[in-house]
């Protein structure tokens, strides 16, 4: 069990003509390595991005962006990138989760009413799949836990290859 939960304090803007696989990747390899560790502690950090072709859809400034992230996504098939990254001491281990999204074109009413529900903020791309906007969905292929944010089999592999006991006897 994690027994500290500590922000890492890094810039998240993209880079210029970061493409937003490498950027994803990047952002959460920065995120273990600025977390203040000891040389046994398992560090866990990872970041998700909404990728609409080359354009990255981060985290909306506010509901008119997350209205116009979520009017761009609408009958459009979008990527998920998740990127997890694990610190033990000097070794760092790394991998990336890429699934397809599917979002329906939202009518103005269902737009306006998930906006006024706030989940949006703190979203890349606008929406969380496991809350309201779930209903937005009709199609996905690839890792739903990489779409909510943190891909359970590939934090799973590497939290084994940092010497975690994932898998204890009760």
């Amino acid at each position: 069990m994690p027994d500290a939960i500590l922000p890492p304090d890094i810039d998240e803007d993209p880079k210029k003509a970061e493409l937003p696989r490498p950027y994803c990747a990047r952002l959460a390899r920065e995120k273990a390595a600025a977390v203040q560790a000891g040389p046994d502690d398992i560090v866990l950090c990872a970041d998700t991005t909404v990728a609409l072709g080359r354009r990255i859809l981060g985290k909306p400034r506010d509901a008119g962006e997350a209205a116009h992230f979520l009017t761009l996504l609408g009958g459009r098939r979008h990527e998920v990138i998740t990127a997890v990254a694990v610190r033990r001491g000097d070794r760092l281990w790394t991998r990336e989760s890429v699934s397809a999204v599917k979002m329906k074109r939202l009518s103005d009413a269902e737009l306006n009413a998930y906006l006024m529900g706030g989940e949006w903020q703190g979203k890349a791309g606008g929406y969380a799949i496991q809350g309201a906007a779930g209903a937005f969905i009709p199609w996905i292929s690839g890792s739903f836990t990489g779409i909510v944010g943190l891909p359970l089999a590939e934090t799973a592999a590497l939290l084994q290859a940092a010497g975690y006991p994932v898998w204890r006897q009760p």
